[in-house]
């Protein structure tokens, strides 16, 4: 006899796992509150990117000064040190098809955590995923670390859910099927979504508990079906009622698409707190490099997949104004050894480095260059020196603002934080409005601030005033929705000074002192 819970863990997956959506769906904002966290981080979301299959970190961030080693144990595959970008900081370099992600850095809104993985590095791929996605060492442990987070904050799921204060889906895994990151107790926190604007129905049976053990479980398939609509719908009513604005987005970039319905999702009202993707291919034991030059093969695809794609939904979040509420990081389940093979690829390894990304990171680089020797032993790999479930633990302290006494239990170690997010602490709730109920933030600015009020979907006109009465920016002229609206203005033209930003309506002019720092 299957036992209740397997069943409910195998049927919500496989029904989580269909993209469902509904049609005829008129979107209304959502005014309750998703989440109990802090109150200054409660519209907060991160976005995780898996890439699957183990990720070369010494063909991804490259250490300079160990340049002459790294000829010595990879020279069939390592790119010319003058081919690579130059981040200019700590003696490290990009490959070259990371120019998107090299432009993040140099705007402020990349880090990178060096030589991350877990003690007793096991390197097969399915086990080191699942010590990855439950962050503990356990082999019989199989909840994910967020859906043991999720599970303490919202016990029972998922009976009763979505419901009036909660309808929205707590986490969605972008493609067909669920992260075992969100896997809790009973069910799966997670709703995967392929395309949040496919329209699609679950036969909604009424399956009646008769008392019977099949009876039982029926009804409860009923409900996960009724489920999956109900939180389809809300995807789509999001995804219609959002918006995308950069250019960089492109079509046959698999995560430029799926990080572009995610930037539609949020700016459409959705509060997801967490979404995941995945971008596979990274198990380069051959072929890494072509045969006619280093800087081309499967890395250098996947790495130019990857950079174009996180580029585009910065730029994308920056236009929307919602840059300080999204944060993001990378990871793969371990490195690749030190030396190449003859087959011009890399073997399994340990560490890795892994990928912040968004407006609020606060240390660009976290850890030191790996060091390579030049005699290694055989099959040898970069060495951990951080442990990921630190940077899981200080993610949730940081961006979520957890109490460190609901973070330390869901791990088995002793927790070590990091200083990761810490550059928006400061939530947008905590900054006083103005007379005009206007917030802009940061103030004092250097190279950009937001603009936060409450509309009525009328049309504004957005004006930044020099004190010698010259309007010196238009950094908004149009119509917006109802509710809550911010409008970024990019402000690194202006000189250092103080300034009025001034909103327009044809109801009222509002204005609120800016200054511009040194």
């Amino acid at each position: 006899m299957i036992k209740r819970r397997t069943f409910v863990k195998n049927v919500g997956i496989a029904v989580a796992g269909m993209p469902i959506v509904l049609n005829n769906i008129k979107y209304q904002p959502i005014q309750k509150k998703l989440f109990n966290y802090n109150k200054s981080a409660e519209d907060r979301v991160l976005v995780i990117v898996r890439l699957n299959g183990g990720n070369d970190g010494l063909n991804t961030v490259i250490p300079l000064d160990q340049y002459d080693n790294l000829v010595i144990q990879r020279q069939n595959i390592l790119i010319p040190e003058n081919q690579l970008l130059d981040l200019n900081q700590n003696n490290l370099a990009l490959h070259p098809s990371m120019t998107g992600m090299k432009n993040m850095f140099e705007g402020g809104q990349l880090g990178i955590i060096q030589n991350v993985g877990y003690p007793d590095q096991n390197r097969s791929h399915f086990r080191s995923m699942d010590i990855w996605s439950t962050g503990k060492m356990d082999p019989f442990e199989h909840s994910g670390w967020l859906g043991r987070h999720f599970d303490e904050k919202y016990p029972g799921y998922p009976d009763d859910y979505p419901n009036e204060d909660y309808p929205d889906p707590f986490a969605i895994s972008m493609g067909y099927s669920v992260s075992e990151t969100c896997q809790g107790l009973l069910s799966n926190f997670s709703h995967a979504v392929s395309n949040p604007f496919d329209a699609y129905n679950l036969t909604e049976n009424q399956g009646l508990d008769d008392g019977t053990y099949f009876g039982s479980h029926m009804a409860y398939l009923s409900n996960l079906i009724m489920q999956s609509n109900a939180y389809g719908s809300q995807i789509n009513a999001a995804a219609n009622a959002g918006n995308t604005l950069s250019s960089l987005y492109d079509a046959n970039n698999p995560i430029a698409v799926q990080l572009r319905y995610v930037a539609q999702m949020i700016s459409g009202g959705l509060k997801t707190k967490v979404y995941i993707l995945n971008l596979d291919g990274f198990d380069t034991h051959n072929a890494q490099v072509s045969s006619t030059s280093v800087l081309t093969g499967r890395h250098a695809d996947l790495m130019k997949t990857l950079s174009d794609a996180l580029a585009a939904f910065q730029d994308d979040l920056n236009l929307l104004g919602l840059s300080h509420r999204v944060a993001g990081f990378t990871f793969s389940e371990f490195g690749r050894q030190v030396a190449s093979n003859a087959s011009r690829g890399t073997d399994h390894g340990d560490a890795a480095p892994m990928f912040l990304f968004g407006e609020c990171i606060s240390s660009q680089i976290i850890g030191p260059n790996p060091v390579i020797s030049d005699t290694i032993q055989n099959q040898e790999a970069v060495p951990m020196q951080i442990d990921f479930r630190d940077v899981y633990a200080s993610l949730l302290k940081d961006w979520f603002l957890v109490p460190e006494s609901d973070i330390e239990p869901l791990f088995e170690h002793t927790v070590q934080y990091i200083n990761l997010l810490g550059a928006c602490n400061l939530g947008v709730d905590d900054l006083a409005k103005n007379k005009d109920g206007l917030t802009l933030f940061p103030n004092p600015a250097t190279d950009r601030t937001n603009l936060r009020f409450e509309a009525d979907g009328d049309s504004y006109t957005l004006q930044v005033i020099d004190m010698n009465g010259r309007t010196v920016l238009e950094p908004f002229s149009g119509r917006t929705l109802s509710g809550e609206q911010t409008i970024p203005l990019e402000t690194y033209d202006l000189k250092a000074g103080f300034y009025t930003v001034r909103l327009y309506s044809r109801k009222a002019v509002k204005a609120v002192k800016l200054i511009i720092a040194d």
